[in-house]
């Protein structure tokens, strides 16, 4: 299997698990013990809003069987602005996120691979 063709892959299925964790967390949100329980709500908001679930899908669809460079740098570069805006968000409300910067700091290595 190629290098790049399991990197991305392992970049989709790290995506759908912070997809996951995002969602899990703001389900429980009001269970937890942060000041405000609407930053885990705005932070699902942003992960909705650049299609995270459905980059992560279909990076793993091109990626499946062969390895497809052009259409997975377009899907990483969409990937990448919206990790932008969302490190950018956790790191302003780093007191009530900081259990997501481990997984932003692992999708930030992978996306930096490809």
């Amino acid at each position: 299997m190629n290098y790049e063709m399991r990197i991305a892959r392992m970049l989709a299925e790290n995506i759908d698990g912070f997809v996951k964790f995002v969602q899990i967390n703001n389900e429980n949100r009001y269970k937890s013990y942060i000041e405000n329980p609407d930053k885990y709500y705005q932070l699902k908001l942003l992960v909705d809003e650049y299609k995270f679930q459905l980059l992560a899908d279909e990076l793993w669809r091109i990626n499946q069987f062969v390895w497809n460079e052009k259409y997975t740098t377009i899907l990483v570069n969409s990937f990448r602005e919206g990790m932008t805006v969302i490190e950018e968000y956790v790191d302003r409300n780093y007191n009530d996120l900081f259990i997501f910067t481990p997984r932003l700091d692992t999708l930030k290595s992978l996306y930096s691979c490809l």
